[in-house]
């Protein structure tokens, strides 16, 4: 029989937890006030939390007099590049780490993780050498490799811990019914971290979505630049855009939920029909 909490205790984790989710979400709720504001409204002396006249001219605004939907096709398209080559690379080097054992595997783990906590400023200068003499600057493959130098080893840790849960047996017993190495990995051990491939696709995605430093010193054109640096261009010397701003981060969340809404049942499933039953 559970042991259910008392009543004083449940009472305050709810709490907490309600002020850290009010805290997540306030940012959030205020962006989304402000871009149903007039520059009348959000232009006041004092703080006004309700739009006197709500009206959505901020987001007819910046989707037809600005360039925001090529900047948001070119962040879909860096992110895709990226995401596609954190799950192949990532996905085989986290394997190879969690099944094999070889002289230095631990130096490698070591360097994975040095290179996440490496400052990524330092990176820019290095990465805007290697593209230009590759003729890769400027390119949404070329901005796609720079978010993978930096999301790729955070991934591999991540699926090595995924990997390393799964019981080495279920491997063995289909290396011995014929598999190699290579298609015990495909048909046994993938099913299984289904989830957990999902949940490290979806973080590697929302890095690259959402990265400002690299796409603003890598790129030149907008043939090139994603939606954040688009955003960071719209504040001039004398004006700052908050209704149009307010309403181009809002647009920008909006891809990223409806995918996150279609993943998380995905991650469910796979979780669910992944799991070891004994």
């Amino acid at each position: 029989m559970a042991i259910r909490r008392p009543m004083p205790e449940r009472a305050i984790a709810y709490l907490i937890a309600l002020t850290f989710a009010f805290f997540a979400a306030f940012p959030i709720v205020w962006t989304l006030i402000t871009s149903l504001k007039t520059e009348k409204d959000i232009i006041t002396r004092t703080i006004q939390m309700i739009p006197t006249a709500p009206t959505l001219h901020n987001y007819v605004a910046i989707w037809t007099q600005s360039n925001l939907p090529d900047l948001m096709i070119n962040s879909a398209i860096v992110t895709f590049y990226t995401v596609a080559i954190c799950v192949t690379a990532g996905t085989l080097a986290a394997y190879s780490l969690s099944r094999l054992r070889f002289r230095g595997r631990k130096h490698v783990l070591l360097f994975l993780l040095l290179l996440r906590m490496f400052p990524l400023v330092l990176m820019v200068i290095p990465l805007f050498i290697i593209l230009r003499d590759t003729s890769l600057l400027d390119t949404k493959i070329g901005l796609a490799l720079a978010y993978s130098g930096f999301l790729l080893p955070i991934f591999t840790w991540m699926m090595k811990g995924f990997f390393d849960a799964i019981p080495l047996e279920l491997e063995e017993a289909a290396r011995i019914d014929g598999c190699t190495r290579l298609g015990a990995m495909v048909r046994v051990v993938l099913p299984l971290v289904q989830g957990g491939l999902w949940a490290c696709a979806v973080f590697t995605g929302i890095g690259a979505w959402n990265e400002y430093l690299f796409a603003l010193m890598l790129t030149t054109s907008s043939g090139s630049r994603t939606w954040p640096v688009g955003l960071q261009l719209m504040v001039g010397e004398f004006q700052l855009p908050w209704g149009a701003l307010s309403a181009g981060g809002i647009l920008s969340i909006i891809p990223v939920l409806v995918l996150f809404a279609f993943v998380q049942r995905a991650m469910v499933r796979g979780l669910a029909a992944g799991a070891v039953k004994g």
